[in-house]
Parts: structure tokens; C-alpha cells; sequence
């Protein structure tokens, strides 16, 4: 059994992204710059763009964060993102998931611009990546897909199983895998909560993708020897020997599966800092305008 290291071939990536703007700077070059927008004070949500953030100024990216009340209306919110599709200076836009219950996220995606999209959820990335022309591609199944080729973890004529149907993880990364490409070449098939033979298609399954948010939800008598795991989920269980009285979980248990594997993810260390990889990797290319480049 191999770990998968996200924070491995995370530091990899950046170190090749930080050379890459070492670069443009040398040839009197435009640096890419990152805007993310953080709406309220989701704890979540604050860990999670402190993060990008911290990664931008690692590598050498600007990066401007905006922090808005959670009480902001969407008119407000709207206006600002206009503000940042025509700042010529801003070449990627992300903003924090979830929003308040108030703000409809499918309008606030639908207004960034598509070609400052570095979380390629907006409908014309969508639809772009679904038919295989060059798109941005969401966080975290670029994340995924990179850290395969990394590995070369054989995929070709594979069976792979994706749980959860989500279209920031399980819709994407079904689409994925089944391309012509490396990583890739894989049959697939996308469960959900509504699939009967969930068990009986995960023992087929040569790849298990879990992205449910379900904790430990993925067991032993649900993996056939020499699967590769892959474990999007991160969930928060009570444990009062921890200092904070909680501890992290993926949506497969680990202690279990591990030891029927060819290759699996932790949790923490492994799909989390990919995803984080591959957003910085959008934002290189949507400043150089290299968009969809997959390399």
C-alpha cells in the first residue's frame, strides 16, 4: 500500500508554479494575481482562503481578499465582482463557499467572468470541460487528476466508482476519468444516495472516488484488494482527546481500508492541499492565458 501525499505533490507543484513566476518576472512579465472574496465568518471558510491566500504569497502571486459582512446584500456582493471582472490587473476570481442563506450562488458564480473562473464552476467552464475543449477545471478533480499523473497510478481500462454526485466533485471527476487522456480511460460509474448496489459496484470497483461527507462511511467489506482510494471527504467527529475536542475524518475509514489497498489518500494531507495546487495552477494559466492547459 502507497499513500498518496497531497502535501507532497503540492509542495512540488508550487515549487514548479514559483519558478514559473521566478520567470516572469525576469522578462518584466505580468505576476498572477488572485482575488478571493469571503463572505461572513464561516471558521471553515476562514481556514480555507487564509490558506490560499498564505500559498499565493509562497510562490510569489498577488492576492487581494475582500471581506464582506454576512449581512451584504447580493446586489452589493454582485457589483463588487463586477468591479473585479473588469479590473485588468485581477486574473482569477474565487469566492468562498457556502454563502449566506440570503445570497443565491448560482447567480454570484454566473457573474464572474468565465475567463477569470479559477474555480471552474461557472456554466461556460462546465460546459466547455464536458466537451473536452480547453476550460478550467474545478479545484478539486484537477487536484485529484494531477496527483494521479504524479503517481502514475494506472487508470486506463479501469473500473472506477465515484460516490457522490456533487458538481464541485463527483460530476466533474466522473468526466474526468472516463476522457482520452492519462490519467484517464476509466469506466465509470457515479453513485449517490438514491444507488441500491452501492456495495456490490464499490467491490467491482478498481478506483473508489468517496465523495459523499459522510465520515468513515467507506469500510472494509466495501473494497476489493489493490483498490486506489481516493478520499475527498473532511468531516469534524468529537474527540475529547484532542486538545480543540475534535479531530478530522475522510468519508472512508482509513485504520480499516488501508491494508487492502494498492494506493490511498489521508485525511488530512491528501486531497485538501491538491485542491489548493490546482486553484494556483488555474490562476497561472488564466494570467498567461493558457486556460485548460492540463500540463
Amino acid at each position: 500500500m502507497q499513500i498518496l501525499d497531497g502535501k507532497l505533490v503540492s509542495a512540488a507543484i508550487k515549487a514548479q508554479l514559483a519558478e514559473k513566476v521566478t520567470e516572469l518576472k525576469a522578462l518584466g512579465k505580468k505576476v498572477p494575481h488572485l482575488a478571493a472574496i469571503l463572505v461572513g465568518n464561516n471558521p471553515a471558510s476562514e481556514t480555507y482562503v487564509a490558506s490560499k491566500v498564505k500559498s499565493c504569497a509562497e510562490i510569489g502571486y498577488h492576492s487581494t481578499l475582500l471581506r464582506f459582512d454576512e449581512k451584504i446584500s447580493e446586489k452589493h456582493l454582485l457589483d463588487n465582482i463586477t468591479l473585479l471582472n473588469e479590473n485588468a490587473d485581477i486574473d482569477g476570481i474565487l469566492v468562498q463557499l457556502p454563502l449566506p442563506k440570503h445570497i443565491n450562488e448560482e447567480v454570484v458564480i454566473n457573474t464572474i467572468d468565465p475567463s477569470k473562473d479559477v474555480d471552474g464552476f461557472h456554466p461556460v467552464n462546465v460546459g466547455k470541460m464536458v466537451s473536452g475543449l480547453p476550460a478550467f477545471i474545478p479545484a478539486t478533480p484537477y487536484g485529484i487528476m494531477l496527483m494521479l499523473e504524479h503517481y502514475n497510478v494506472p487508470t486506463k481500462g479501469k473500473h472506477a466508482v465515484v460516490i457522490g454526485r456533487s458538481h464541485i466533485v463527483g460530476t466533474p471527476i466522473s468526466i474526468l476519468l472516463s476522457r482520452n487522456s492519462n490519467p484517464g480511460n476509466c469506466t465509470v460509474t457515479l453513485t449517490h444516495s438514491h444507488t441500491h448496489n452501492l456495495k456490490e459496484l464499490c467491490l467491482q470497483a478498481d478506483i473508489i472516488v468517496a465523495a459523499i461527507g459522510r465520515p468513515n462511511f467507506v469500510t472494509a467489506d466495501m473494497v476489493k484488494e489493490g483498490a486506489v482510494i481516493v478520499d475527498v471527504g473532511i468531516n469534524r467527529i468529537e474527540d475529547a482527546t484532542r486538545k480543540s475536542g475534535f479531530r478530522l475524518v475522510g468519508d472512508v475509514n482509513f485504520d480499516e481500508v488501508a491494508g487492502k489497498c494498492s494506493y490511498i489518500t489521508p485525511v488530512p494531507g491528501g486531497v485538501g492541499p491538491m485542491t489548493i495546487a490546482a486553484l494556483l495552477k488555474n490562476t497561472y494559466h488564466a494570467a498567461v492565458g493558457q486556460k485548460g492547459n492540463m500540463n
